[in-house]
């Protein structure tokens, strides 16, 4: 790419001419096909809009990709290849004939394969589904098609979403883009590795104590996990109804926004969903952050941080005091009992008392093991956690009376390798030490899933191996617009996420 051409310049320029060509044209994979998966949604979205650029032709260079780049990486499950053609054809006709559904439309996204998916399998990493084939799409599911997003497939997790680690998964381990020995996190492991290595444009996750978070951090990408209850998760296989949310996983902060608006909103067929104002978040990335005050709560989440994640954190902290109005330490977090697994173990063993009664063998050993240490909990101490979750959740909002966001590291430590998960993982039972690796990746990310507020993953720099470093943003009940706001803010004064992996 000539050097002083714009990204987006050079794909117009390049790409423009083979754009709209009909259905039987064929863009091999090349440099030029190299920076079109590397594009924004937002950049794709606006090419697409004015028919510089093909849906049909950006969804065969995604699958071209995925075809060359997911044997390394095992982040798929299920490729759905002709109703992603199928999908852009339809895209390509509509817009066109004048008839586009807006900024989704046409671009290729992907879903963790815990997703419901009418008339494809819906696995969530586990042989004991994985030839089920749900008739009905989840309600998220649902509101991309109607956006006219483009479908690649089914991304593989951490089996039942039970677990940081993304190698625990009855297809095998997700792999690091950034160093294939190295993990993703998880549980939206797939997720993650594919939106990293340009296999989709944007994906789905789900985070039950930072499966969206964690992984995000670890493969240089955003990950976005909403309000409780402001996405619906109807339709998404549980781990823990009381904690479970659903969010996206994305290159920028400003494809988060555009994700979010597409999903968010009340389901009156979803217990868990509640009413709340969705505004225009692609809008609130206007707005100036100059009057924010930020609070770094230091106990708890800043304790015994890797030399070069408190490094990075420290780093962005500064540049965020430049951007903000004021920055200071907060003690008004509340971490009692923050790390206490009842509410989770309880709803998992629930959801998975029957299966796991008739088909033990299905389970990966881990998977099991979980599940079955929550049928030893008592109704009374599983009704104690529940009113201490709500009381959480209430206790929380004191946090914001002198703060607007509250900024943490998104973990603690860098990405493990999946030789040190794998070792872990086969001390069976779920530890109960905070320290142990299994926790630790986790320990950051968790406290706001039971808070149940908006918070997000950016990159902000990296550690050892060149594995990316986290910054964790969050905001008060219903505030997705400030976190983005500032997120995006940071955003833009780096470049953390121009860099992208290169896979070898």
């Amino acid at each position: 790419m000539p050097m002083d051409m714009s990204r987006r310049e050079f794909i117009q320029t390049t790409v423009g001419t083979v754009a709209f060509l009909g259905l039987g044209s064929t863009l091999q994979a090349s440099p030029v096909s190299d920076d079109l998966a590397f594009l924004t949604i937002s950049e794709l979205s606006e090419l697409i809009r004015t028919r510089k650029i093909s849906p049909v032709e950006v969804t065969r260079v995604m699958l071209q990709r995925i075809e060359k780049f997911n044997p390394i990486l095992n982040a798929y499950i299920t490729v759905t290849s002709e109703q992603a053609m199928k999908s852009a054809q339809d895209a390509e006709k509509e817009i066109q004939h004048g008839k586009w559904r807006g900024p989704l439309h046409g671009v290729p996204l992907a879903l963790k394969d815990l997703f419901d998916t009418a008339g494809v399998r819906t696995t969530a990493a586990s042989a004991l589904f994985k030839d089920r084939v749900p008739q009905e799409d989840a309600e998220v599911v649902g509101k991309l098609k109607a956006a006219g997003a483009v479908l690649l497939g089914k991304l593989n997790m951490h089996e039942f979403a039970y677990g940081g680690s993304s190698t625990v998964s009855y297809f095998g381990a997700v792999h690091n883009p950034w160093e294939p020995t190295y993990s993703t996190g998880g549980s939206s492991g797939g997720s993650a590795a594919a939106v990293a290595a340009g296999l989709c444009f944007g994906a789905l996750g789900s985070d039950t104590g930072g499966s969206i978070r964690e992984p995000a951090a670890y493969c240089g990408i955003v990950g976005l996990k909403p309000t409780y209850g402001l996405v619906s998760t109807r339709g998404v296989i549980p781990l823990s109804w009381s904690l479970d949310h659903v969010g996206p996983m994305t290159r920028t902060v400003a494809d988060a926004a555009t994700i979010l608006q597409a999903i968010a909103g009340y389901d009156q067929l979803e217990i868990t969903s509640e009413r709340m104002t969705v505004p225009n978040y692609t809008m609130a990335l206007r707005s100036k952050t100059s009057s924010l005050r930020l609070g770094i709560p230091h106990e708890f989440f800043f304790a015994s941080l890797d030399p070069e994640i408190d490094a990075a954190t420290n780093e962005a902290l500064s540049l965020l005091g430049k951007l903000t109005a004021t920055v200071k330490q907060i003690a008004t977090v509340p971490v009692d009992n923050i790390t206490d697994r009842t509410v989770v173990a309880a709803e998992a063993y629930a959801y998975h008392a029957e299966f796991a009664a008739k088909s033990p063998e299905q389970y990966q050993q881990p998977t099991l093991a979980a599940i079955r240490a929550g049928s030893e909990i008592r109704t009374r101490d599983y009704i104690m956690a529940r009113r201490e979750l709500a009381s959480l959740r209430q206790r929380i909002q004191h946090a914001f009376e002198s703060v607007d966001v509250i900024v943490t590291p998104a973990s603690p430590i860098g990405p493990p390798t999946i030789s040190t998960f794998d070792a872990a993982y086969k001390d069976v039972p779920f530890p109960t030490d905070a320290s142990d690796i299994r926790r630790l990746v986790l320990r950051n990310t968790g406290p706001f899933d039971k808070y149940g507020l908006p918070t997000i993953s950016v990159p902000c720099g990296f550690a050892r191996k060149g594995l990316p470093v986290g910054l964790q943003i969050s905001g008060p009940h219903g505030g997705e617009a400030v976190v983005l706001q500032l997120a995006h803010a940071y955003e833009q004064a780096t470049n953390w996420h121009k860099k992208h992996a290169v896979i070898s």
